[in-house]
């Protein structure tokens, strides 16, 4: 993955630039030894790791306003960073960048039960969220995987979403308002706490925009009511074909389960291994949940079953209570971390209709044969956000490049199907070069047009998203 040459005019004013952030900012909160700025040479993707110039661990908006204030006049280019989490290198440093971490910012400011919103600092961790207004009996309803330890800021950056996105929708569905610093300083306040706001979307603009137009610092989140109830059932197939058949037919029935969850035997087996959930081998599992009262649960779930059961399951089982219904979840919760003890991996996200399910899983294995490289398939399958883990040995030379080949054939796949390159993780570095596959030129200038407006000197995290072809011109003047 290329990089731009550092700024070496920036890196020899090093002491210059520190010193004034220093005066700013409490003295932990600006970290410059080099062997201190390891801590963040890299995020999710640590293939490429490179410490940055310096980072700082502003507490509030006013710091922040402060820091980016200071690296605007001078010139210097700007990371946003929230928990580190990116499997896509949108929080990748270069070495004449400030990292600027919002994990000191993890407070609740305001609850309100009443109009169902709580408003917290971006650094704040996404299940934290639910913790603060659990006891209530509310919760928030994005679940990334990475959830205990991912922040807010990051969710937005990305459009973070989550097994349970098939009914509540990702991260831009339930975030209702904003508090922004620009680059020059600016502080903006887009929506609020209500359902709309008038004009532009402007929210729907920065959400998911990468940390390419501002640092969020507060974000207002709509909360919801927890669910009377809810069961998952587990069902196993002799073929990954078929269980993506299953999930089209669940769709097309009409009925909305909370999740659809998609795995296939290298995850089964590498989850069975460490969580030892239960699972039955077989080629693929999904675990299905529905909610709501108890006779609505009943009601999805014979129709289900019923959808289940026609396409010849390995087994079929539903969760009689909280105990076996944790136990089906297990596998589904531990599988990154199951197959991380077993190779080295690549964890993608693309995004495919669900219809091109069975289609895509047939390509992924024979694409995995051509490229003699093995691939675990763990996913939302019913909203069609693809997660193929593709194992590799990072000893071994040249097998991160095949890795990143067969990656990229994966993801113009998805595009080629009607799909998309991301679903949650973003474009960062990893899908960079990729965007031309899914826009024409003309598309890709008028998205750098919109960042144009917002950050005109292209200092924030202005060496992700867009192709380095496309975005030189801009980054050079």
């Amino acid at each position: 993955m290329e990089m731009p040459t550092p700024n070496a005019a920036v890196i020899s004013r090093k002491d210059q630039i520190v010193a004034r952030l220093a005066k700013v900012l409490p003295p932990d909160a600006v970290i410059s030894d080099i062997r201190e700025t390891k801590a963040y040479e890299c995020d999710g993707l640590t293939a490429y790791r490179c410490p940055p110039m310096c980072a700082v661990l502003p507490a509030n908006t006013g710091e922040v306003v402060a820091v980016l204030k200071i690296c605007h006049e001078m010139g210097v280019p700007v990371v946003p960073r929230g928990s580190g989490t990116s499997l896509a290198g949108g929080a990748l440093p270069t070495a004449d960048c400030v990292i600027l971490g919002v994990a000191k910012m993890n407070a609740v400011i305001e609850t309100n039960y009443d109009d169902r919103y709580i408003r917290v600092q971006s650094g704040r961790t996404n299940l934290s969220v639910t913790g603060a207004v659990e006891q209530n009996g509310f919760f928030y309803a994005p679940d990334p995987s990475s959830q205990l330890a991912c922040a807010i800021a990051g969710n937005i950056a990305m459009n973070s979403g989550g097994a349970h996105c098939l009914k509540y929708g990702v991260t831009t569905n339930n975030l209702l308002g904003i508090t922004m610093v620009m680059m020059d300083g600016t502080v903006v306040e887009i929506g609020g706490a209500h359902l709309d706001a008038g004009g532009l979307d402007l929210l729907g603009v920065i959400c998911g925009s990468e940390g390419q137009l501002g640092v969020v610092t507060e974000a207002t989140l709509r909360i919801l009511h927890k669910p009377e109830g809810a069961r998952p059932v587990l069902m196993g197939y002799d073929s990954s074909e078929v269980a993506g058949q299953v999930v089209t037919d669940i769709i097309k029935a009409g009925v909305l389960p909370v999740a659809i969850e998609f795995m296939d035997r290298p995850c089964i087996e590498a989850t069975e291994n460490f969580a030892k959930a239960g699972y039955p081998m077989c080629e693929a599992l999904l675990i299905v949940e529905v909610e709501g009262s108890d006779a609505e649960i009943d009601a999805q779930l014979a129709l289900i079953m019923k959808i289940a059961a026609s396409h010849n399951p390995v087994e079929l089982r539903e969760a009689k209570d909280a105990e076996e219904a944790g136990r089906i979840w297990l596998g589904r919760k531990s599988a990154f971390g199951a197959m991380g003890q077993i190779n080295d991996y690549m964890c993608l996200d693309g995004t495919i209709p669900v219809s091109s399910l069975p289609h895509v899983l047939r390509r992924i294995g024979e694409m995995s044969k051509q490229f003699g490289l093995d691939v675990g398939n763990v996913f939302h399958a019913g909203d069609g956000n693809m997660h193929p883990l593709i194992l590799f040995d990072a000893n071994k030379p040249g097998d991160l490049e095949l890795c990143e080949e067969f990656g990229a054939e994966i993801l113009k796949l998805c595009v080629e199907v009607g799909g998309c390159l991301t679903g949650e993780h973003g474009v960062g570095i990893e899908k960079r070069d990729l965007m031309n596959v899914q826009f024409a030129p003309a598309d890709i200038e008028a998205q750098m047009a919109v960042k144009d407006v917002f950050d005109p000197a292209w200092l924030l995290n202005a060496a992700k998203v867009f192709p380095l072809a496309s975005s030189e011109p801009r980054r050079a003047a």
